[in-house]
């Protein structure tokens, strides 16, 4: 009785960070929303908004970290329980991360406000690109709430298309730099702006790759897309 007693405290207290880790996730999706929607608009306003979440997300990744480290303390966890345990405080670090480089695309879109070359720029064209990095982030954090290991190889795979339309920019980007002089400094923050968005992909990536290591047992960061799938169900 005393074991099936403790066994259940130990679940709701999986149960109570895993659900913290998902609300974070969504603090950190809506901030990079809140990003996207300043870049497209060119919006000062809603890049303040930016810089006020990423406040919330630093605080509740501190908070995750300090439960984290109470659980392992009190439970000593082990096999499946302890992966959950690491991979949550690695997809932690990863979503205090995307909420970094939201935060960065905010400073960016406000230092372009500031220099007046926001209609010069060819910034609609990145709007693909963050809406497939706000997409892949819906997704992996739709995996990890389900442990769904085969949509976390979908994003794995994924990532490589992300990868393309960030090269793509960058090669149009250097055109217009070359053919109007005058945006060239404002040019470098939308640069800097398309290589955050390309971050936040590869996040997404080491999520997902985090989601095969808690139910397969194996690490697949450094492996290749193909050997990743080969790996036994």
């Amino acid at each position: 009785m005393a074991d099936k007693h403790l066994s259940s405290q130990f679940d709701s207290d999986l149960n109570r960070v895993s659900a913290r880790f998902l609300e974070l996730g969504g603090l950190a999706e809506l901030q990079l929303r809140q990003a996207i929607y300043a870049l497209s608009e060119f919006n000062a306003e809603a890049a303040a908004q930016v810089q006020e979440t990423e406040k919330r997300v630093n605080a509740m990744e501190l908070e995750i970290d300090r439960e984290l480290t109470s659980i392992i303390a009190r439970r000593q966890p082990a096999a499946v329980d302890l992966r959950l345990l690491l991979a949550i405080s690695k997809t932690t670090a990863n979503l205090e991360r995307v909420g970094d480089e939201a935060a960065k695309i905010a400073r960016m879109v406000t230092s372009i406000i500031a220099s007046g070359s926001a209609r010069r720029l060819p910034a609609s064209e990145l709007r693909v690109a963050a809406d497939m990095a706000a997409e892949q982030l819906r997704k992996v954090l739709d995996a990890f709430a389900r442990l769904d290991t085969e949509e976390a190889m979908q994003i794995v795979r994924g990532d490589d298309h992300l990868d393309e339309e960030f090269n793509g920019f960058v090669r149009k980007l250097i055109t217009y730099m070359m053919e109007d002089a005058r945006t060239i400094s404002a040019s470098l923050d939308l640069l800097f702006i398309a290589k955050s968005i390309e971050r936040i992909g590869d996040h997404a990536k080491n999520i997902a790759e985090f989601i095969i290591y808690i139910v397969k047992g194996d690490d697949v960061r450094h492996t290749r897309v193909g050997e990743s799938e080969a790996l036994d169900p």
